[in-house]
């Protein structure tokens, strides 16, 4: 790739060397496309502006765990499952078929989701884990869990800084969402999404972790 290449050339390259068929199957063909349609925003987003191809990203482990991890398929699934029940959205049909529509644009979404909240956390070194609080009490305990969705910790600094990179990541969804798939209202995925964080982060706060005891050599 030359150093000079602009992200549309990148973007102009890819589309012209990938097909569809080359990648992992979730369904019918247009399922793969928006899948490859993510792969390729992901790429061209994590390439700088230079052209220059970073040879790490700081958030590289995350980033892989959150698109493709175990944790991240079963969400997606789980979502399409949803949407395959409540019917939504409608232009995707029912039977398998519309399952894999399903699936395929979860993953897409996903993926766009995660890699410009990794992007945007990554320059700005935001902390994308949660923390526990050492606070008492239900009330306490709650509203810093609430807050910790829209507020994250600076790596290098340490304090306290608007998760920009969070409140993006769902922003990218939705318009992906709503422009590219027209499968849905942007603003509403992009809530949704938030909603869930914060649901995780409530449930960090308050389940207890697991207590990992060490084999005893004999």
């Amino acid at each position: 790739m030359r150093r000079g290449a602009s992200k549309h050339t990148i973007v102009s390259a890819a589309y012209s060397t990938y097909d569809c068929e080359q990648l992992p199957s979730f369904g019918p063909p247009s399922a793969s496309l928006y899948y490859m349609r993510a792969l390729l925003l992901a790429v061209v987003l994590l390439v700088p502006a230079g052209g220059a191809v970073r040879k790490t990203h700081p958030y590289r482990k995350s980033l892989k765990h959150e698109t493709v991890g175990k944790g991240a398929v079963g969400r997606v699934v789980a979502g399409a499952g949803v949407q395959q029940l409540r019917k939504k959205p409608a232009k995707y049909g029912g039977g398998v078929a519309g399952f894999g529509k399903r699936v395929g644009a979860g993953f897409a979404t996903n993926a766009v989701s995660k890699t410009v909240e990794h992007g945007v956390a990554a320059k700005l070194h935001e902390d994308l884990h949660y923390h526990r609080s050492n606070k008492r009490g239900v009330a306490p305990r709650l509203g810093y869990a609430l807050k910790s969705t829209v507020i994250t910790r600076n790596t290098r600094t340490g304090k306290r800084t608007p998760a920009a990179g969070r409140v993006a990541g769902h922003a990218a969804a939705g318009a992906f969402t709503q422009g590219v798939l027209a499968a849905g209202s942007g603003a509403s995925t992009a809530g949704i999404g938030l909603a869930a964080d914060a649901g995780s982060n409530v449930a960090r706060e308050f389940i207890p972790k697991r207590k990992h005891h060490p084999h005893k050599k004999r």
